[in-house]
C-alpha cells in the first residue's frame, strides 16, 4: 500500500524545514514498519514533543530511532515510548529525553518483547524519580549493560547506585558510567550466564529443525526464584537468561526448556478440563502430561532423552524439605526412563503402568488424567500429599508451569452482569398459611429470586423445625481487613474480606464423652484451677501501713516490748477484693492439614483439638474468667472463613458443645486477617487484661499468595498490632518445624510447641495456667 506524506499536512504545517526534510527522509522506513493508525500516532508524537520546546534535536532523534523501534517489537511501543517521554520531561533536560529515544532501538533490540519493554520504559521513570543524574552515563553505555544483564540485573544494578552514592553526585556519576570498583562489581554480581536475546535465532532453527515447522519464541522476565517457563497460547516464553547447570552449558538448558514446550504444542490436540479438580491434582495430572509428551518427543527424536535425562539426575541444590518431593523427583526421572526405579514400591508400579499403556495412548491425554488421579490418591493414602508450595517447587530445571495444558470454564461479564441486573433476590416475611399453601420449590437454593422467611416456628412431625432440618446457617455481612505488604512496607487497605460463619452442630454429648475420658486429667487441673480462682474479700495481716489495727498482732507486739524482747511493728491489717481481671479468646485453626490422623494414634489433628478446647473449656468456665472460642479458616483472600463456636457472652451449653463437636477441617491458613478479627471481639469486653491464645498446626499459608514470606510477615504486623491496643497474643503450635518462623511472628516468649501432639489436650489447659496464674 502506497502513502503519501502529503496526507499528513495537517500535522507537519508547524514544523521547521529541517525537521520536514528528516521526516521526509524517514517518513518511507516507517511506513514499512507501521499501520495507517500507527503513522498517526507517530506524526502527533513529533508534534507533542515540538510542543515541550526542548530543542530540534529532540524531534529528529524521536523521528529517526522510532521507526527501528517499532520493526523490532511492534508500533504499539511509539506510544509506550511517547508516554515515558512525557514523564521524563518533569524531570530531566531534553537533552537525557533524547538520549533516551537515542537508546531506544537497543533496548527494543535487546529485550526483544513487548511486556520487557514497558518493564523498561517504568524502570527509567522509576530511577529518575531516585538518581535522575544516572541518566545520562547509563543511556551512553546502555548497550554494553544489556548485552550482560537481563533487565532484572539492570534494575538492581542501578537502584544500588543510585541508593549507595544518594549524596554524593560525583560518585553517582562515575558508578552509572561504569567508571568505580563497586560497579563493576556490581556488574559482575549481576552478569547471567547465558541471554535469551544472544540466542533466539539458534533456538528457533534448533526447533524448526526438530519438527519441521516454525515456534514463535519470547523472552520472559526470571527474577523470581519460583518463575517457570510458559506457554502463551502458541508463543513459547523462555526466561530471559539461563545459567549453566553442572556441565550443561546455558544453551543446552535453553534447547531443553524450548524441547520441551514444543512437545506440547506437537502433542497435545486439546486441552484437559479443570473442573472440579484442586491444585494438587493438577499438579500430579501435568506430571503425568509431561511424561506423555516426551514420551512422544522422545519416539521420533532419541536424542532428547539423554538431555532431559541429564537435567533429572542433576543434584539441584540442598535436600528436598518435604520427603514426597524427593520421590515425586524420582517418579519423574522413571517416568522419562524406564530402565530407573525410583525404589518405592507403589510409585515403580504406576510408572510400570505408564510404561505399560502409553504406546496405546500415547495421543490421549485423558490417560495422563487417569493415571494423576491415581497418584493422588496414593499419596493422599500415606497421608504425604505435599504442600502446593512445594509441589510448585519440585526440582524439574526444564518444565514449564503447564498452564497450556488446561482448559478453564470462560467467565463471561457481559453476560454476568446481565444476570445482575436481570434478578434481584428479594426478601420477604410471610404468614404460616401462605407458606403452607404455596412453597412448592424444594430444590430453590440461594440463587431463588424470593427468599419467604416465615413468621413464627413451623415444626415437622418428627418435633424438629423446619429451620434446624432443612435450613442453611446464616453468614454474616463482611469484614473487610488491611494486610501488611512487606515489600513496600505498607498496608493495602481493605485486602482481605472476613465472613463469620456458623459451625455445623453435632451431638453435645460427644464432648462430655470427651470430658469424661479425660477425668484423670480433669481432676488434676481441678486441683490446680482452684487455686487460681478468685476468692472474694480477703484479709491481708501483718502490714505496717494497713487500713486499720489488728488487734491480735497489737497485744503480742505490746507483750514483747514490755519483755524488752524484740518486735514485729507490722500490726494493722486491709481487706482486699481479690478478682480476676482477664478475658481469654481460644482461637483455633481449622485448615484441612488438621484433618490428618497423628502418627501412632487413631486420632486426628482437628479431634485432638476438640479435646483440648473442651478441657480449657471446663477449666476456664471453673475459674470464672470470661472467655470465647473461635476457629477460622481461609480460601483466598475474598473468602477468610471464622467460627464462633462459643461467644463470650454464652454458656458452654449443648448448643456450644454441639458446635465444638462438629469441628472439621478444611481450606488455608491466612492467619493475620483471623488474629485481627479475633482482637476485635476481645477489644469489645471490658476486662483489662486480654489474652489471644491461638492454637495452630502449622505456618501461614493461603493459595492465593505464592510468597511463604508475605503471610508470615503480615501475621507479625497483625500481633504487634494487637500488642499495641492491649492484647497480648500466644502460639501453642503443633509443627514440630515451627522454630524457624514462629518467633519472628511471635516473639521469643510467645509461643511454645507441642512436641507430641497426642498430649495437646494436656498441655492446653497447662498453658492457660502458666499464663494467667
Amino acid at each position: 500500500m502506497n502513502i503519501d506524506l502529503n496526507e499528513y499536512g495537517d500535522y507537519l504545517e508547524h514544523l521547521n524545514p529541517e525537521i520536514r526534510g528528516v521526516l521526509e527522509g524517514t517518513f518511507h522506513e516507517a511506513a514499512r514498519a507501521m499501520s495507517p493508525s500507527g503513522l498517526q500516532h507517530y506524526l502527533e508524537g513529533a508534534k507533542g514533543l515540538s510542543n515541550l520546546g526542548r530543542g530540534n534535536d529532540l524531534i529528529i532523534t524521536y523521528l529517526q530511532e522510532m521507526p527501528l523501534v517499532a520493526r523490532e517489537i511492534g508500533e504499539e511501543a511509539v506510544q509506550e515510548s511517547l508516554l515515558a517521554a512525557m514523564k521524563l520531561s518533569s524531570m530531566t533536560s531534553g537533552e537525557v529525553i533524547g538520549l533516551f529515544f537515542a537508546a531506544l532501538p537497543t533496548a527494543a533490540r535487546r529485550l526483544g518483547d513487548m511486556t520487557l519493554f514497558r518493564a523498561y520504559l517504568q524502570f527509567l521513570h522509576q530511577l529518575a524519580a531516585r538518581a535522575p543524574r544516572g541518566l545520562r552515563p547509563m543511556l551512553g553505555i546502555l548497550d554494553e549493560l544489556l548485552s550482560k544483564l537481563t533487565l532484572g540485573g539492570l534494575r538492581r544494578w542501578a537502584f544500588f547506585g543510585a541508593s549507595a552514592h544518594r549524596t554524593d553526585y560525583k560518585t553517582q556519576l562515575a558508578y552509572f558510567a561504569l567508571q568505580t570498583a563497586d560497579s563493576q562489581a556490581m556488574l559482575q554480581k549481576e552478569r547471567k550466564g547465558t541471554l535469551f536475546i544472544d540466542h533466539q535465532r539458534k533456538l528457533s532453527a534448533y526447533l524448526r529443525a526438530l519438527w519441521g515447522r516454525d515456534f514463535w519464541l519470547r523472552p520472559a522476565a526470571a527474577d523470581r526464584s519460583e518463575f517457570k517457563p510458559y506457554l502463551d497460547g502458541f508463543i513459547l516464553h523462555l526466561p530471559d537468561a539461563a545459567d549453566d547447570l553442572g556441565t550443561l552449558k546455558g544453551l543446552d538448558v535453553y534447547r531443553a526448556i524450548a524441547a520441551h514446550l514444543a512437545a506440547h504444542i506437537a502433542y497435545t490436540s486439546a486441552p484437559i478440563s479443570a473442573q472440579e479438580l484442586n491444585p494438587a491434582q493438577m499438579n500430579l495430572i501435568g506430571l503425568i502430561e509431561d511424561a506423555r509428551v516426551e514420551y512422544n518427543a522422545i519416539r521420533e527424536l532419541p536424542g532428547l532423552k539423554p538431555l532431559w535425562r541429564t537435567l533429572l539426575t542433576m543434584e539441584q541444590g540442598s535436600r528436598t524439605e518435604h520427603e514426597a518431593q524427593a520421590w515425586l523427583e524420582a517418579l519423574a526421572l522413571h517416568l522419562l526412563d524406564a530402565e530407573t526405579p525410583t525404589g518405592d514400591a507403589e510409585l515403580d508400579a504406576l510408572a510400570r503402568t505408564f510404561h505399560a499403556n502409553i504406546e496405546a495412548n500415547r495421543h490421549d491425554n485423558l490417560f495422563s488424567w487417569h493415571l494423576g488421579i491415581e497418584l493422588y490418591h496414593l499419596l493422599a493414602a500415606r497421608q504425604a500429599l505435599p504442600s502446593l508450595r512445594q509441589l510448585e517447587a519440585l526440582r524439574l530445571p526444564y518444565r514449564d508451569d503447564n498452564r497450556f495444558v488446561w482448559q478453564f470454564e470462560a467467565f463471561s461479564w457481559e453476560r454476568s452482569v446481565e444476570i445482575l441486573q436481570g434478578q434481584r433476590q428479594v426478601r420477604r416475611r410471610i404468614s404460616l398459611m401462605e407458606f403452607v399453601n404455596e412453597v412448592d420449590v424444594e430444590t430453590a437454593g440461594d440463587d431463588a429470586q424470593e427468599v419467604w422467611i416465615l413468621d413464627g416456628t413451623l415444626f415437622d412431625d418428627d418435633g424438629t423445625t423446619y429451620n434446624e432440618k432443612y435450613g442453611k446457617e446464616p453468614v454474616s455481612d463482611p469484614f473487610h481487613y488491611h494486610e501488611w505488604d512487606y515489600q513496600v512496607q505498607l498496608h493495602r487497605p481493605d485486602w482481605v474480606t472476613l465472613y463469620e460463619r456458623r459451625m455445623p452442630k453435632e451431638d453435645p454429648d460427644t464432648i462430655d464423652a470427651i470430658i469424661r475420658r479425660h477425668k484423670p486429667i480433669a481432676s488434676r487441673l481441678r486441683q490446680i484451677v482452684d487455686r487460681l480462682r478468685p476468692q472474694g474479700v480477703i484479709r491481708e495481716r501483718k502490714l505496717e501501713d494497713g487500713d486499720e489495727l489488728d488487734l491480735n498482732a497489737a497485744v503480742d507486739a505490746m507483750v514483747n516490748m514490755r519483755a524488752g524482747l524484740d518486735y514485729d511493728p507490722r500490726i494493722t491489717m486491709r481487706y482486699v477484693l481479690k478478682r480476676r481481671d482477664l478475658a481469654v479468646l481460644i482461637l483455633l485453626d481449622l485448615s484441612e492439614s488438621t484433618n490428618e490422623e497423628v502418627r501412632g494414634t487413631d486420632n486426628t489433628v482437628i479431634g485432638l483439638t476438640r479435646e483440648a478446647a473442651a478441657l480449657l473449656a471446663t477449666a476456664v468456665g471453673h475459674i470464672g474468667d470470661p472467655y470465647a472460642i473461635h476457629g477460622f479458616c481461609s480460601d483466598g483472600r475474598h473468602d477468610v472463613k471464622y467460627y464462633p463456636i462459643k461467644a463470650f457472652e454464652g454458656r458452654f451449653d449443648d448448643e456450644a458443645k454441639g458446635r465444638l463437636a462438629g469441628l472439621h477441617g478444611g481450606y488455608s491458613t491466612r492467619m493475620g486477617a483471623a488474629l485481627r478479627h479475633a482482637g476485635r471481639h476481645l477489644l469489645h469486653q471490658p476486662q483489662r487484661k486480654k489474652l489471644l491464645l491461638l492454637v495452630t498446626d502449622g505456618e501461614p499459608a493461603d493459595i492465593d499468595e505464592r510468597d511463604p514470606q508475605y503471610l508470615r510477615h503480615d501475621a507479625k504486623r497483625a500481633v504487634e498490632e494487637l500488642r499495641t491496643q492491649g492484647v497480648n497474643s500466644f502460639c501453642l503450635t503443633l509443627d514440630p518445624n515451627a522454630d524457624r518462623y514462629v518467633e519472628r511472628i511471635f516473639g521469643p516468649n510467645g509461643y511454645t510447641i507441642v512436641d507430641r501432639v497426642e498430649r495437646l489436650p494436656e498441655r492446653l489447659p497447662q498453658l492457660f495456667v502458666e499464663l494467667t496464674g
